[in-house]
């Protein structure tokens, strides 16, 4: 028990680290480790039903119910990294953004593959949830700012903690980078560093209400279309790629309300292209270096999850 809860902590902070990072999603690396159905799952039983359990079975149904031996030390592996992380991953941004960025292209890039061997055998219809995938993928950043016209401060950071926590449950999909096109990644991640109650409480709220519904809506699709499901995800992984390009170009971009930079387009550059752009080393050995390293490290991590991630069934899914 003790070794499996160790387990899944380490999940959990990979997947915090993950997600303290612009660009990564914390469900690619839960489906890469094979936790991904057994997470969704498991977020969906909080709600009215898990009163009804307590109220008719006692604490320890509810414990069962809710899944807790799971998902304490998940959690607690996601918060530990997360406030741990970011400072270190602030620093990589600023320090070193190519070899960061190679390392999660590569990352990224692998785990296309294993969502893409993961479902049933292809076909031809899937083309549609991949191509909505990859639009998604590549419109959800542009859309990001309107956030900030909706002008209630409070009200928008609970929007960006339900987008973000959204987006978490989505491989491919950057809780932090969609942050970023608000022009709140500073906001939130300044807040951890630093524990300010206020804010980290109005996105906490956002949380809460991004994951009761969210869950329920990517529980109903995994379970009445798998495969759907499954192309829809791996076409938002396949869209977050360009996102992670280490070299490139920003092309426009807007000042958020804190004096952020927000990204909107970016020009897409070979190593050389870059060197010649910007007078600096393209670090290429070392980008694609990076790029191997994360690569082996899902195939590693996949391999000890077993070839076959989102056939994974969890008892407490069961009513």
């Amino acid at each position: 028990m003790k070794r499996k809860s160790l387990n899944v902590f380490l999940k959990g902070a990979g997947m915090g680290a993950a997600d303290a990072v612009p660009g990564v999603s914390g469900g690619t690396i839960a489906f890469i480790t094979g936790i991904y159905e057994e997470l969704i799952d498991t977020i969906k039983q909080f709600g009215p039903g898990a009163l009804v359990v307590l109220y008719r079975d006692g604490w320890r149904a509810l414990f069962q119910h809710l899944n807790l031996a799971f998902l304490i030390p998940l959690l607690a592996g996601v918060a530990i990294s997360l406030v741990s992380v970011a400072h270190l991953a602030l620093w990589l941004m600023e320090a070193h953004p190519l070899l960061l960025d190679g390392f999660f292209f590569g990352l990224v890039a692998a785990s296309a593959l294993v969502v893409g061997q993961a479902g049933q055998r292809w076909r031809v219809w899937y083309i549609i949830p991949l191509l909505i995938g990859l639009l998604l993928a590549r419109m959800l950043p542009s859309l990001m700012p309107l956030i900030l016209m909706i002008g209630n401060e409070s009200l928008v950071v609970v929007l960006a903690g339900a987008i973000a926590i959204s987006a978490m449950l989505l491989p491919g999909v950057s809780g932090s980078f969609l942050l970023l096109t608000m022009g709140l990644y500073g906001t939130i991640m300044g807040a951890i560093r630093s524990f300010d109650i206020s804010i980290i409480m109005l996105f906490g709220i956002g949380c809460v209400i991004g994951l009761a519904l969210f869950s329920r809506l990517l529980s109903w699709l995994l379970k009445r279309h798998h495969g759907f499901t499954l192309q829809l995800l791996l076409g938002f992984i396949v869209g977050s790629l360009p996102v992670l390009w280490p070299w490139r170009e920003l092309l426009r971009y807007q000042i958020g309300p804190d004096g952020q930079m927000i990204p909107l387009a970016y020009h897409y550059l070979l190593p050389d292209d870059y060197a010649m752009l910007t007078g600096t080393s393209a670090q290429v050995i070392g980008v694609v270096g990076l790029m191997v390293v994360g690569a082996l490290l899902v195939v590693l991590l996949n391999r000890r999850a077993g070839t076959k991630t989102t056939t994974h069934s969890t008892d407490t899914a069961q009513r």
